[in-house]
């Protein structure tokens, strides 16, 4: 069976895939997963919704982790996330909190500060907007 912090980091790296059967294969079929400060959903056809929904706001992702501690079956992980659609792109802190018990992850809540991730959203509206300028040149 595999530890603890291989299960979430192989669940992360199936984020950046974008491919949802993958990421289930690592969930608990009764799994709690939050994205504050939204609500919690539990059970895998959930968090199958909130990921198609999420796969038609953005074309693409990247999870980049700087921290990863395990303590028994809790996994706690520091990173930042991008999500990109076309030329524009954000990326933030998200520090996650991860219960993995038999192989699969039972909870996954994920935190994040607002006002950064309204800030990087922006400057990457920005970015798209200076290219655009900048090829009209």
């Amino acid at each position: 069976m595999q530890a603890p912090a291989d299960v979430v980091t192989a669940l992360l790296k199936a984020t950046e895939h974008r491919d949802v059967e993958a990421i289930l294969h690592h969930l608990a079929p009764d799994v709690r997963y939050q994205n504050m400060p939204l609500p919690a959903v539990r059970g895998t056809r959930a968090v199958a919704r909130q990921f198609g929904l999420l796969h038609r706001l953005y074309t693409g992702c990247e999870v980049e982790i700087t921290n990863i501690a395990t303590n028994g079956e809790v996994v706690l992980t520091e990173r930042f996330d991008v999500i990109r659609r076309g030329d524009w792109s954000a990326r933030f802190w998200v520090c996650g909190t991860f219960v993995v018990r038999d192989g699969r992850i039972t909870l996954w809540r994920d935190y994040y500060d607002q006002a950064a991730f309204l800030g990087s959203c922006l400057a990457g509206l920005g970015r798209v907007a200076l290219a655009g300028v900048r090829g009209r040149r």
